[in-house]
């Protein structure tokens, strides 16, 4: 079932989208094909199906090793092409 050309130009203009004849027409039939799938899905009986927030379980994605001490300061700058105080000195990047 395409959508309207009016409908596509509405949903078009929502999302600040400038749309060709083509990308019109391209559109309509594809956003068609998506709601008559979600008409297909209103169809299935989910009775007894508890809600889900994810279709896949999840799992923690942080790392799991222990944190350890870095490298000291001077080891780190002992072969940095400029420093100064501590710290790396990098050529400027704005200029006022």
């Amino acid at each position: 079932m395409p959508l309207e050309q009016e409908e596509v130009l509405h949903l078009a203009s929502l999302v600040r989208l400038g749309l060709s004849e083509e990308e019109i027409d391209k559109f309509r039939h594809q956003l068609g094909q998506i709601l008559d799938y979600f008409q297909s899905l209103q169809e299935l009986d989910t009775e007894g199906v508890p809600p889900t927030s994810h279709v896949i379980p999840l799992r923690n994605v942080m790392r799991d090793d222990v944190p350890a001490l870095s490298m000291a300061r001077d080891d780190v700058l002992a072969n940095a092409p400029d420093q100064e105080d501590g710290y790396f000195r990098v050529r400027a990047v704005f200029e006022e």
